[in-house]
């Protein structure tokens, strides 16, 4: 079950020492995948391939601006070149701001969406043309709550705005692609264990947690687990779908 041997694993945004991506990222080679993390943080990604190969893992990470065109495709060739293949694509390169909309700007607007969207849009495009001549392939994009509820724990409304569309893109591409064998789905994560969490001020914190049925934060692996199991082969028949990870704080 869930096992991962020999696909290569594209992971965005798996530069920082204590984001999500680095978790998703060594779950993944755990479970014998070769993978592959990209971010704009080159020491970054080296810090992480340096702790993952510790670990056993076969991994290797490129420094890539996922918004620019060619920068995607430069860096999709590197790890086709290199590997012969990619089986599956975790969108997990996103930003965040927190700010009203009295005091957003459009250049705010456009740099959320530029990130959150169209770099996550370029990438996808380049994979999804690598993974139909293989006529099998994974797309596992991290969208939010936010985007489902309307913010309330971080970020402002184009953050919502935008995990709200990468939930719309997952489901058009759904119908697009899953004659190729591929499938595309979406985890919306609730408030989880980070250090943006831990910098809230203990009034705020306890006003979130009180909002939550189960009484705590989620913790970084527990999304991994879900991606890594959208991602699996036995998750054959699901494609389109968000999987909520928010310990009760919404549900639909």
């Amino acid at each position: 079950m869930l096992d991962f041997t020999n696909q290569v694993v594209l992971v965005t945004g798996a530069g920082s020492a204590k984001g999500m991506g680095r978790v998703i990222a060594q779950t993944f080679g755990k479970q014998g995948a070769k993978v592959v993390i990209c971010d704009i943080n080159q020491a970054g990604c080296d810090a992480n391939v340096e702790e993952m190969k510790k670990m056993g893992i076969d991994a290797t990470g490129y420094a890539a601006n996922l918004t620019d065109p060619e920068a995607v495709k430069e860096l999709v060739n590197t790890i086709v070149d290199k590997y012969g293949r990619i089986d599956v694509l975790v969108n997990n390169a996103g930003i965040s701001q927190k700010v009203t909309v009295a005091d957003m700007t459009l250049d705010d607007i456009k740099r959320i969406f530029n990130v959150n969207m169209f770099g996550l849009f370029l990438i996808t495009q380049a994979v999804c043309e690598v993974m139909k001549k293989q006529n099998y392939g994974r797309i596992v994009h991290l969208s939010s709550v936010s985007g489902k509820r309307g913010g309330g724990i971080f970020g402002g409304a184009h953050y919502s705005a935008s995990k709200a569309a990468v939930l719309g893109f997952s489901k058009n591409l759904a119908r697009e692609v899953s004659s190729y064998g591929i499938t595309t789905n979406c985890v919306c994560p609730g408030l989880i264990n980070t250090e943006i969490w831990k910098s809230l001020p203990k009034e705020q914190a306890d006003a979130v947690i009180d909002g939550i049925p189960m009484g705590r934060p989620g913790e970084p692996q527990e999304v991994a687990d879900a991606i890594v199991f959208l991602a699996s082969k036995e998750a054959s028949y699901i494609t389109g779908e968000e999987i909520d990870i928010n310990g009760g704080s919404h549900m639909d």
